[in-house]
C-alpha cells in the first residue's frame, strides 16, 4: 500500500504524470457509475420495501410475521450461493454483462411480485411476492460487489474512493427512500397494489440505462498505472489468497459482521418499535435518518480518507463508534416515549457505521492484491449476509408473543413481540 501515504499534491502530480504516460480518465466512467448507482438504489428500495409496513402486508395477505420478514431475509440467504457465482461473473465475464444481467433480474423480479394483483382469482400471493423478491435477491449479488471494481478498472487513483463511496452508499440510500415511501404509500391496505408499482419505475429506468448505455467492461486506456498492470488472479486461486490473508479475514469477519447488524437493523426496526407504541411512520423516520446521515458521513470520510489516505485509522475508529452506539440503541429501545433519543441514535449510528462502508470495501481490494476486485469485495459481502441470516434467525427466533393487553401498534393482528429474553436463573 505504498500509495497509500500519498498527500493531495503528490496526488495531482500522479495524475499528471499519468498523462504523459498514456493514462485517461474517460468521461462516460461517470455513466457507467451512474447505472450502476441506481441500479443498486432500485435493488434497495425492491429489498426493503415490505419491511417498513411489515404488520400492514402481513395483515392484508393473512400472513405470518415471519413470513414478511423472509420477503427480506431471502436476500441474504440466496446471496451466499449466488455470491460465489457472482464474483466469478464480475472477474470472469466483465462488468458490462454482469451489470446488464443484474438489470434485467431486477426489473424481472419488480414485475413479478405484482403479478399477484393481475389475477383476482389468486388464492394465495405469497409465492408470487417470494418469486419476485429471489430474482431481486439474485440482481443483488452482482450489483454489490461492482462499485469498488467499477473504481478500480475506469477511475483514477485520487478518485477512488469517492467513487467506490458514490456507487456503494446508492445501496442505503435505496433503503432511505423505501423507508419514507412504503409508509408513505400504505397508510392503508389499499394503498400496496401503487407501492408495488411506484418501485418498478426505477427498476425499469435502470434496466433500459444499461441495455443503451454500456458499451464495454474497460475503458480503452487504463486511468492510472494501478489498472494498467492489474494482473488480477484466476478465480479460485485468487479464493485461496484470501482465505490464507490474515489482513483480509480479520476485516472481512468484522466488516462482515457490521453488515449483517445493519441488514437486520433495517428489515426489523418497525418491528421492535411498533412494540413500544412508535408509529410505522416513526419506525419509517428512524430507519431514514440511519440512511441519511450514513450517506453523509461517507461522504465527508471519503473525501477525507481520498486525501489523507488513512484508510486503517478511519475503518477502526468507526468500528469502536459504531459498537457504542448498538449498545446504546439496545438500550433505549426497549422504552417506552424516547422519540428525541431513538432518533438521535439511529442518526449517528447511521453516521459512524455506514460511512466506513465505502472505505472498508477500498481496504479489502487494497490488501487483497493481486486478487480480483470482484473477489475480494465480493467475498467480504457474502460474509456479512450470511453473519446478518444468523442475527436474524437468532433474534426472531428467541422473540415470543405477548398475550396480555400492552400500549403495541403492531397491526399484524397477532399479539405484539416481546424482544427482551430474560436471562435463564438457577
Amino acid at each position: 500500500m505504498a500509495r497509500a501515504e500519498e498527500d493531495r499534491p503528490g496526488a495531482d502530480a500522479t495524475s499528471a504524470l499519468g498523462a504523459l504516460l498514456g493514462y485517461r480518465a474517460y468521461a462516460r466512467r461517470w455513466v457507467f457509475l451512474l447505472v450502476l448507482s441506481l441500479l443498486n438504489f432500485s435493488n434497495a428500495t425492491l429489498w426493503l420495501s415490505f419491511a417498513p409496513v411489515a404488520d400492514t402486508i402481513a395483515h392484508h395477505f393473512l400472513l405470518s410475521t415471519k413470513q414478511i420478514n423472509w420477503l427480506s431475509l431471502i436476500y441474504l440467504v440466496a446471496s451466499i450461493p449466488s455470491g460465489v457465482v457472482a464474483i466469478w461473473v464480475l472477474d470472469s465475464v466483465g462488468l458490462r454483462w454482469a451489470t446488464i444481467v443484474c438489470a434485467w433480474l431486477n426489473f424481472a423480479g419488480s414485475v413479478f411480485r405484482t403479478l399477484a394483483f393481475l389475477f383476482i382469482e389468486i388464492q394465495d400471493p405469497f409465492p408470487f411476492l417470494m418469486g419476485g423478491q429471489s430474482l431481486c435477491a439474485l440482481a443483488q449479488t452482482l450489483v454489490i460487489f461492482s462499485p469498488a471494481k467499477l473504481a478500480a478498472l475506469w477511475f483514477p487513483e485520487h478518485q477512488r474512493a469517492t467513487a467506490n463511496m458514490i456507487g456503494t452508499m446508492s445501496n442505503p440510500l435505496g433503503i432511505l427512500v423505501a423507508n419514507l415511501l412504503s409508509p408513505a404509500l400504505v397508510k392503508k391496505e389499499e394503498g400496496i397494489p401503487m407501492m408495488l408499482g411506484i418501485y418498478i419505475i426505477p427498476a425499469g429506468l435502470a434496466c433500459l440505462l444499461a441495455i443503451t448505455c454500456l458499451w464495454e467492461s474497460v475503458p480503452p486506456s487504463p486511468p492510472s498505472a494501478g489498472a494498467a498492470h492489474s494482473t488480477s488472479e484466476k478465480f479460485l486461486d485468487g479464493l485461496k489468497l484470501l482465505l490464507r490473508n490474515r489482513a483480509y479475514i480479520i476485516l472481512a469477519v468484522c466488516f462482515g459482521g457490521g453488515i449483517g447488524i445493519f441488514s437486520s437493523f433495517s428489515v426489523l426496526l418497525e418491528q421492535v418499535l411498533c412494540v413500544k407504541g412508535y408509529s410505522n411512520e416513526f419506525a419509517g423516520l428512524c430507519g431514514a435518518l440511519f440512511i441519511g446521515f450514513g450517506v453523509l458521513g461517507a461522504l465527508v470520510l471519503s473525501l477525507y480518507v481520498d486525501r489523507t489516505k488513512h484508510f486503517i485509522e478511519a475503518v477502526k475508529i468507526g468500528f469502536c463508534l459504531t459498537s457504542m452506539v448498538c449498545v446504546a440503541f439496545a438500550l433505549v429501545s426497549q422504552l417506552q416515549g424516547q422519540t428525541f433519543a431513538l432518533a438521535t441514535l439511529c442518526s449517528l449510528l447511521g453516521f459512524f457505521g455506514f460511512s466506513v462502508a465505502p472505505i472498508a470495501m477500498e481496504l479489502a481490494v487494497e490488501c487483497s492484491f493481486p486478487v480480483g476486485e470482484g473477489a475480494a469485495a465480493g467475498l467480504v459481502i457474502v460474509l456479512g449476509q450470511a453473519e446478518g441470516v444468523l442475527v436474524m434467525v437468532l433474534l426472531t427466533g428467541l422473540t415470543t408473543r405477548r398475550a396480555e393487553p400492552s400500549i403495541s401498534t403492531c397491526q399484524d393482528g397477532q399479539g405484539p413481540l416481546d424482544w427482551m429474553v430474560p436471562a435463564p436463573t438457577g
